[in-house]
């Protein structure tokens, strides 16, 4: 069964020359005009990746990312911007979005992102699914990862992540007390093969000590090394 993928874009000709590429490369894609269409047609028809433009008429791109994730619509969100503003991108990542493009872009690049995006959501859906009866856990302080069963617990309590944020912890966590350089994190997580925006890294390790750091000024878990990325230790004293 073809994946697919919602096209949220008022430009008539982006929206269709996106259509035409991926229906090409074998999904299936349906288009909203509009954030206040795009958000219902998010909700009612499960689509398997969500291609959100920024600017939009009636609701932006922002503001419909906003919505989904307040409603638990967890669907990866892959977030198009004419814009070459640091704001508009950190924002969007800040609310839940798992990755932006820049206009003017490839078609063919918009493709393989996609494909990239949705054989993680594959893997992810894979070990949800699985029929493990003994749960694997990953434990680190107060922190329990459960890779199998796409769940993260601190102090007992479950936590929410992004499909993007909760891979960017289990990698961490697998790679425990390991220094590991942005562009690392940016290959294995993002599983992007060319030097990317580094920034997307730097926001969604700021997305997850705020879920799992009592000061985020003085993180205890994820540590940063200056001039070469980031670590997550176990938290001194625990």
């Amino acid at each position: 069964m073809s994946k697919k993928i919602l096209i949220v874009e008022d430009e008539q000709s982006i929206a269709t020359l996106l259509k035409y590429n991926l229906e090409q490369a074998g999904y299936d894609a349906l288009t909203a005009p509009d954030g206040e269409q795009g958000k219902v047609l998010a909700i009612e028809q499960h689509p398997d990746l969500i291609i959100l433009d920024l600017m939009l008429p009636k609701l932006d791109g922002i503001e419909v990312c906003k919505e989904l994730r307040q409603q638990k619509v967890m669907t990866p969100i892959l977030m198009l911007t004419a814009k070459d503003d640091e704001f508009d991108k950190v924002l969007g990542l800040e609310l839940g979005a798992d990755d932006y493009m820049t206009k003017p872009f490839s078609p063919r690049e918009v493709v393989a992102r996609v494909k990239a995006i949705l054989r993680r959501s594959q893997v992810q859906a894979e070990l949800v699914e699985g029929t493990q009866e003994e749960r694997v856990c990953i434990e680190i302080g107060g922190l329990k990862i459960y890779p199998e069963h796409y769940e993260a617990y601190f102090d007992d309590n479950l936590l929410e992540f992004t499909p993007k944020e909760f891979e960017l912890l289990l990698y961490l966590a697998k790679n425990k007390g390991r220094v590991l350089t942005r562009d690392q994190l940016l290959s294995a997580v993002w599983n992007y093969d060319f030097a990317g925006d580094t920034r997307i890294v730097d926001v969604h390790i700021s997305h997850l000590r705020e879920k799992i750091e009592s000061n985020t000024k003085k993180p205890a878990y994820i540590k940063t090394i200056r001039g070469l990325g980031y670590k997550l230790e176990e938290p001194k004293g625990i």
